[in-house]
């Protein structure tokens, strides 16, 4: 079967491996059927682990499939079933994995496509436990999105950050994967959504998607102008993702008492914060990894209700993937990436 595997730094390979065994106890196997493209995997092509890793490693942590055969003791699939896949192997008996917080697992074992073989393969064996079942009127690649772009953003916005209807929220980077569902989560629960891009192509792609206001961040001060639009007050919610370069401008976006949640650092994993700030204007700020399985099964129902729905900027095959992850990193994408694997 086919596989793309990271053999060193920023060299990737289509490679034959050979097909996995039948499942064992409470394993099924699945064909993957598309896997949806994150920064983790920029991360993971150019040398950001943060982890010991083993190379070659299959890249992929966000991916969809069908399932082929279920290995005994597995009650919670069926074979032909499409389904979402769970990023990170956890243990599901530890307490939070018991009472669905797996995204705070006590004995993970890491996170596929990252510290584990991840899921650009054609056929995988994988714990049944990692599965959530695609409902009916969802595609192999809304079911692709559900683990991270939509499951991240529903563990941000609503487990963490509390957003409640009525709200304005800056989410940034509107064009990315998470920034695109974000825009369409916040706004769809009526809330005033304002957003930050980096090119004035991406405008009109943002408002199309529910944004009220899009800032062209490379053009004008972001925080100034969400200032000015919130006549001074600034916006109750940020939705954070970029570190660093944003990190000042966003304490600066927030109202007294607002809320900042913050998963990613693609800009940095270090900043500097005025303390005064956050203690003086009762800031809170929330830190988000990952989500939980419930995020996922929610995130498909409402892509297959119509509420939200998957924004898709390109879709490669296995000779692309350079060139997908190039554009990745240069920031030139709207919406999300995918790889398919049929």
């Amino acid at each position: 079967m086919r596989a793309l595997q990271l053999i060193e730094d920023r060299r990737l390979e289509a490679v034959e491996l050979p097909e996995p065994e039948a499942p064992a106890p409470g394993e099924v196997t699945l064909r993957v059927k598309a896997v949806a493209l994150n920064h983790i995997d920029v991360w993971g092509w150019r040398g950001m682990a943060f982890a010991k890793r083993k190379m070659p490693l299959t890249i992929g942590a966000e991916a969809s499939g069908v399932v082929e055969a279920i290995g005994s003791g597995v009650a919670n699939v069926l074979p032909g079933q499409l389904v979402s896949i769970y990023g990170a192997r956890i243990c599901g008996y530890c307490k939070a994995c018991r009472e669905g917080r797996e995204n705070l697992c006590e004995h993970v074992g890491g996170v596929h496509g990252f510290h584990l073989d991840g899921f650009a393969q054609e056929k995988i064996n994988i714990p049944a436990r990692q599965l959530v079942v695609a409902p009916p009127g969802i595609d192999a690649v809304a079911a692709a999105l559900a683990p991270v772009t939509f499951g991240t953003v529903e563990h941000m916005l609503f487990d963490n950050a509390k957003l409640q209807p009525g709200e304005t929220i800056l989410v940034h980077a509107g064009g990315s994967g998470i920034g695109s569902a974000a825009i369409q989560l916040a706004k769809r629960m009526g809330c005033t959504v304002i957003t930050t891009v980096g090119s004035d192509d991406k405008i009109e792609k943002a408002k199309a998607l529910g944004a009220d206001h899009v800032i062209n961040y490379r053009v004008d001060r972001f925080e100034g102008v969400v200032r000015k639009l919130t006549k001074k007050k600034g916006v109750d919610v940020v939705f954070e993702h970029v570190g660093k370069d944003t990190w000042a401008g966003s304490m600066l976006s927030m109202k007294r008492g607002g809320r900042l949640v913050t998963c990613g650092s693609t800009s940095g994993v270090s900043t500097e914060m005025n303390l005064m700030m956050l203690f003086q204007q009762q800031l809170k700020l929330l830190g988000s990894f990952g989500c939980r399985m419930e995020n996922m099964a929610n995130a498909m129902q409402k892509m297959a209700q119509g509420i939200v729905h998957p924004v898709i900027d390109t879709e490669v095959g296995f000779g692309e993937i350079d060139k997908a992850l190039k554009r990745m990193e240069d920031r030139s994408i709207f919406g999300k990436i995918i790889l398919r694997m049929d």
